[in-house]
């Protein structure tokens, strides 16, 4: 029988290829880096439910995805049987977790996918009303400061048409490469999860704590749903090399956990 991890690995590389090929084939991707797009609907948002950003999909899972992949370890390494609930798994958690936070949160200062899409030309941008974008000082996306005409009046010196009084915006960072943080995070789960789960399939089923047949079935279940917004996302948002380099961040994160 092939290794539950090779069925895993294989399932997100064809998911992720497979979408992002019919994506471009079927232009049916959102470059998300595009100040002129990213504020914008999906242009498919009303007949493809899932290229609608508020879909439930994105909204309670994906949002969250990492709590989702730490309350489901966490379930199963609590019921599992003595024998697998070990200190090394934790720490394969706490691995991937430091490694989350370092590309996704905070890297002494900004983090790494921030400064990956400032080093390849991104700019810091706030969008008006009007539907003109301001650019300003990268601080104030690495801060995720809202910004206002009364707070930064020296920004908007230029602007022809200022926003109304109490209009607030908050600057993003556009243009650059912007890795896709969506499929670094879900590679990285599935395959974490993954590796999880065969721990406890190796051992005698009927060795298990009953609330460990719950923890298994939701690790199953949760596997499902990432592997299921990994194509939603490939076949969707971001270009096609943001998505790739997102797949390949996520090997390399998960790879991190496999030194112990």
């Amino acid at each position: 029988m092939p290794d539950l991890q090779v069925i895993a690995f294989a399932s997100v590389t064809g998911l992720l290829f497979i979408g992002t090929a019919s994506s471009v084939l079927q232009e049916t991707f959102l470059d998300t880096s595009n100040p002129l797009l990213a504020n914008l609907p999906h242009p498919l948002h009303t007949t493809h439910y899932f290229a609608n950003k508020s879909n439930f999909l994105n909204v309670i899972f994906i949002k969250r995805a990492w709590g989702w992949t730490s309350a489901v370890l966490l379930f199963s390494y609590l019921s599992s049987p003595r024998n697998i609930r070990t200190a090394n798994r934790f720490a394969k958690w706490a691995i991937e977790t430091l490694v989350w936070m370092v590309f996704t949160s905070w890297f002494f200062g900004p983090a790494l996918f921030e400064r990956v899409l400032v080093a390849s030309g991104g700019e810091c941008m706030v969008s008006l009303p009007s539907g003109d974008h301001v650019t300003v000082p990268h601080d104030l996306c690495y801060s995720k400061r809202t910004v206002t005409i009364e707070s930064h009046p020296q920004l908007f010196s230029s602007v022809s048409l200022l926003p109304d009084a109490g209009w607030s915006g908050r600057p993003r960072l556009r243009k650059g490469h912007d890795v896709s943080g969506h499929i670094f995070l879900l590679t990285m789960s599935v395959l974490f999860l993954t590796n999880q789960l065969r721990l406890s399939l190796r051992t005698d089923s009927r060795t298990w704590p009953a609330l460990h047949y719950f923890a298994v079935g939701a690790n199953v279940a949760l596997i499902g749903i990432w592997l299921f917004a990994i194509w939603t996302t490939a076949l969707y948002f971001h270009s096609p090399s943001e998505k790739v380099s997102g797949y390949f961040l996520g090997l390399a994160g998960y790879s991190a956990s496999r030194i112990f």
